[in-house]
């Protein structure tokens, strides 16, 4: 099957028709869903198929409030999944190794190719979708609200239904800008020029930079969104500077809280002190969860020991 007209005139849907998908095609959808690469058999991704209406509205607040999660025949949640893996492990009498980092890495790669394979099996049906990144805006209100274990972690979320709206696709970078041949190719200043005009039509106003601007500048949305992350990570177990369930979205945002509590943060094997001026107070373990002992012991939320 020659997929290029599809791919040609693909675009994000933003309003759908009052249509339920019917039970045959649902059933394709979730076929192609699985039928995705993973690396290793390991399938370290689980997907939400969110029917609730009030879980559903719950989850289009949380995004950014985006019409398109409530209106959508179907939406599901894509999940980095590690916490299956470590369940089957032990059945067998294994215990999971510790590799947080590259488990995030494969799992949201496991939970993005799923959700293409997906999306990309709904758009040859004839149905519209919308890839959902501000589930990511509140992560920790997430990871409460669908009471995800450690390991679990929210990717994207797919709207999906029949589409309600018509137009052209978006624009994309000039090939010779994203394809690279043998070596990474530096880009010169006529590039990145070249680049902003492919892609001015997607603005409004036809000005890419504002877009840019918006998401990725110093005070932009993707800033606004580091700290919740790294905290909703640490939460789940997957950063590994720092114990499960640190309040901390990175070893460096700990150190300096501690900073401001106290004169001084020493480290040592196995241990940290934060030391203050008439006292000091030790923490046992790797150096995030060492300091986040001791400066629960300086604020009084631990007992303190000789």
């Amino acid at each position: 099957m020659d997929l290029t007209p599809i791919l040609a005139k693909r675009r994000s849907v933003r309003r759908f028709k009052p249509v339920p998908i019917p039970p045959e095609d649902l059933e394709k959808l979730l076929f192609a869903l699985q039928r995705a690469p993973t690396d290793a058999s390991a399938q370290l991704y689980s997907v939400l198929r969110v029917r609730d209406p009030a879980l559903r509205e719950a989850i289009a607040r949380l995004s950014g409030d985006q019409e398109h999660v409530r209106q959508a025949a179907e939406f599901f949640l894509f999940l980095a999944d590690v916490h299956r893996l470590e369940r089957l492990l032990l059945h067998r009498g294994q215990k999971m190794a510790s590799w947080p980092r590259t488990a995030l890495h494969f799992g949201v790669l496991d939970a993005g190719l799923s959700a293409a394979y997906l999306a990309l099996t709904a758009e040859a049906l004839g149905y519209g979708v919308c890839f959902i990144g501000g589930v990511l805006n509140e992560p920790e209100a997430l990871l409460d609200l669908l009471r995800l274990p450690p390991g679990v972690f929210p990717v994207v979320g797919l709207a999906l239904g029949v589409p309600d709206e018509e137009g052209p696709p978006r624009p994309r970078l000039p090939r010779h800008l994203v394809v690279h041949e043998d070596r990474y190719r530096p880009y010169t200043e006529e590039d990145l020029e070249a680049a902003f005009q492919a892609m001015a039509p997607y603005s409004r106003v036809g000005d890419w930079g504002r877009v840019l601007k918006r998401y990725f500048a110093q005070g932009g949305a993707m800033e606004a969104r580091e700290a919740p992350y790294g905290r909703a990570l640490a939460r789940q177990g997957l950063e590994p500077d720092l114990p499960q369930g640190s309040p901390y979205y990175s070893l460096g945002s700990l150190i300096e809280t501690a900073l401001k509590e106290a004169r001084g943060v020493l480290f040592r094997q196995g241990e940290a002190w934060l030391e203050r001026e008439a006292e000091a107070f030790r923490g046992e373990g790797r150096p995030g969860e060492a300091l986040v002992e001791a400066l629960k012991k300086a604020r009084g939320e631990v007992p303190d020991w000789p």
